[in-house]
């Protein structure tokens, strides 16, 4: 969709400004790492976030677009591969300091600030979120005005089977999925193919990717304000005239059995009730082996997240997330995660703790530690200032 040189298509992020009718343009973001399946690199979260401030500063750019290259995926992820190593090297240093891991001290400040960005940009921005889109897309897509799946679009929050926790404001954005079951998504990692994510709330349109071409010219077309209120009202309006309706999926088919199950009190009474309910769909299966498999420590932390989290700010949460992640680098399962999936590839991960018993309340409090001293947090102007 892009018209770059050689040089410029190497390029992590690719941006683009199209003319638009009376003189707007449409900023165009294109996440550039199909290999990797477009997975959200350190720098390419610092190239976005620098644009999207420019492109929001700008009064001639009337809409943003997030895409990902290829035909695969929006984006799968974060850079595990890049946080594995940071990782193996605090771990050998031998340091207890969970401020000591540059890297993931980084890439999560960037990240989560990122994110936050999407959320509250004053112009429209419309994802595009075809392929997978998983982890890390889906903290980029989340904080979008508008969001489109298509006939390939799969989303997941998977981060149970390597040891995190759904972070990138998934704390948050889960809580706001109808029926409890947010915290199904969290514990199981279940895929939403277009239909059931926009009935979790996670998407807002259905069209198939062969329309892409046609909306974009579409945008060029519009008559823009230089008011975003009424942008995003006429965006509303044209990606609904461009939309279909997707067939029923298994979220919504199991919805009555997951509110159920997932209004228990305790984590134990959640799985026990997911373990137990009926039906051999095999989209629940999968959700129940993943769930058997995955980290019982990311299981109590996403639960308790999602308690924590019920009130709080969406700044609040990023702030809380970012504790916690820099506690899961420095000293949680998800490194061994990694290595499991991603390095040695023999999925057999040593989990610790080994069991649901084992990972308490009061095993997960030391992950919402935080290491500085009040007021000082690295997102503490979150919400409160326009950087």
């Amino acid at each position: 969709m892009t018209h770059e040189t050689d040089a410029g298509a190497q390029a992590p992020v690719l941006f683009e400004e199209r003319e638009a009718a009376g003189g707007f343009r449409i900023g165009i973001a294109t996440l550039n790492a199909p290999a990797t399946l477009n997975g959200l690199s350190l720098d390419m979260a610092r190239l976005l976030d620098d644009q999207l401030i420019a492109w929001e500063a700008d009064e001639r750019i009337a809409v943003v677009v997030l895409q990902g290259s290829g035909e695969k995926a929006f984006c799968a992820g974060g850079d595990l591969q890049g946080l594995y190593r940071s990782m193996l090297a605090h771990r050998e240093s031998g340091s207890d300091d969970i401020l000591a891991n540059g890297y993931a001290r980084d890439f999560f400040e960037v990240e989560y600030r990122l994110d936050h960005r999407i959320h509250t940009c004053a112009k429209p921005v419309l994802c595009w979120g075809h392929g997978i889109v998983m982890g890390g897309g889906i903290g980029l897509m989340s904080g979008a005005t508008h969001r489109v799946v298509t006939e390939r679009s799969k989303l997941a929050m998977p981060e149970i089977t390597v040891g995190l926790y759904p972070d990138v404001g998934g704390s948050w954005l889960l809580n706001r999925v109808p029926d409890h079951a947010g915290l199904f998504l969290a514990l199981t990692g279940a895929p939403l193919g277009a239909a059931d994510a926009i009935h979790a709330g996670l998407a807002d349109h259905y069209l198939r990717d062969e329309q892409r071409a046609d909306v974009y010219s579409a945008l060029s077309a519009q008559a823009w304000s230089i008011r975003a209120a009424d942008n995003a009202q006429a965006l509303t309006s044209l990606l609904s005239d461009m939309a279909g309706q997707p067939d029923v999926g298994p979220l919504a088919r199991h919805r009555d059995a997951i509110h159920a199950a997932c209004a228990a009190d305790t984590l134990d009474a959640v799985i026990a009730a997911i373990e137990a309910m009926p039906g051999d769909d095999p989209w629940l299966e999968s959700a129940r082996r993943t769930l058997a498999a995955g980290a019982p420590g990311s299981a109590r932390l996403a639960f308790e997240l999602s308690r924590r989290a019920r009130d709080a700010s969406l700044a609040d949460v990023f702030r809380m997330e970012y504790v916690v992640s820099l506690h899961c680098a420095a000293h949680g399962d998800f490194q061994e995660g990694i290595r499991a999936l991603l390095i040695d590839k023999d999925r057999q991960p040593r989990w610790n703790p080994a069991t649901l018993a084992d990972a308490t309340p009061s095993w997960a409090e030391a992950f919402f530690a935080e290491p500085w001293s009040a007021g000082h947090h690295p997102l503490a102007d979150l919400g409160r200032s326009a950087t």
